[in-house]
């Protein structure tokens, strides 16, 4: 599971997930069993060993007081990760939304929104499953039809609406376009432009993005990076 918390990633992995290569890169590592948590080590990349559900739920409560600009990416290793990844969900109001990756001729379809690069996406409507609600606002926010080839991950963030705390789950999907005749920006969603870009120029266009969007991205590539190997 990761979720972003002001557009930085906070991970939940299980603990023998982690391999020697990864926690080469954090700045710094914290067993919570031998170390009580400290607000000023909240720098940088941070991994935490020993994670329980209390743990993760007293770094949140940190957090979301007054969130440390120093602070990069969490990474929380835990034996229990179900019951983590429920406790931490149990603070919020959920809210399920599905997007997708538009592909036609190698390129993909991004869209310009409130100065920011981004995909298609939005919430569910009642009785919508993610693959129908994904088909639906990329077609309502670009004009284009697609069908979904596949999925590619789920992202969590959270923000606040009218003195509540949301969870935002966005299932993401890779999707193949069948007719861009009618491509055009909704209007009334502040969408100001759409524009295909082939991976390479997306990678640069994205720069000025989200980092939950650049995950879905590199997570698309990862896919296909796997895909082309076993071929």
């Amino acid at each position: 599971m990761i979720i972003f918390f002001d557009d930085r990633p906070f991970r939940i992995v299980r603990t023998n997930q982690l391999s020697t290569a990864e926690t080469a890169h954090f700045d710094h590592i914290i067993d919570l069993r031998l170390e009580k948590l400290q607000k000023q080590e909240l720098t940088g990349h941070i991994l935490f060993l020993n994670t329980t559900a209390a743990a993760a739920i007293q770094v949140i409560g940190i957090i979301e007081k007054q969130f440390p600009q120093e602070l990069l990416s969490v990474t929380m290793a835990t034996r229990e990760k179900s019951d983590v990844e429920e406790k931490i969900k149990g603070l919020y109001k959920v809210i399920k939304a599905s997007g997708g990756v538009v592909v036609k001729d190698g390129k993909w379809l991004l869209m310009f929104r409130r100065k920011i690069w981004d995909l298609p996406k939005g919430k569910l409507d009642k009785g919508e499953n993610s693959q129908q609600a994904a088909l639906r606002e990329i077609q309502e926010e670009t004009g284009v039809k697609v069908k979904v080839k596949g999925k590619i991950c789920t992202t969590w963030h959270t923000y606040t609406l009218n003195n509540n705390r949301i969870l935002k789950r966005t299932k993401w999907f890779l999707c193949d376009c069948i007719d861009d005749t009618k491509l055009m920006p909704q209007a009334e969603e502040q969408i100001e432009k759409l524009e295909w870009f082939t991976q390479s120029e997306a990678k640069t266009i994205l720069i000025n993005s989200y980092s939950s969007i650049r995950y879905v991205v590199d997570s698309l590539k990862k896919q296909q990076g796997a895909k082309e190997n076993r071929a």
